[in-house]
């Protein structure tokens, strides 16, 4: 997944302020860092996304 697309994704379903809090100061449990850290790392940005969808209870549908 493109980190655009990612972003769009993240926004669209979290807003722009909580989707960046998010991203830069919530811990994902799957990966023991923040979605920021992971994507920084080398992780795919669509598996942070599904990290992020499985922890706030995202409908699968929206994954």
């Amino acid at each position: 997944m493109r980190l655009t697309d990612f972003r769009e994704l993240l926004y669209a379903e979290f807003g722009t302020l909580r989707g960046d809090t998010l991203m830069s100061d919530h811990r994902l449990a799957a990966f023991g860092a923040t979605g920021d850290q992971a994507i920084e790392s080398g992780v795919d940005p669509k598996d942070v996304w599904r990290a992020l969808c499985s922890e706030f209870d995202v409908p699968k549908s929206r994954w």
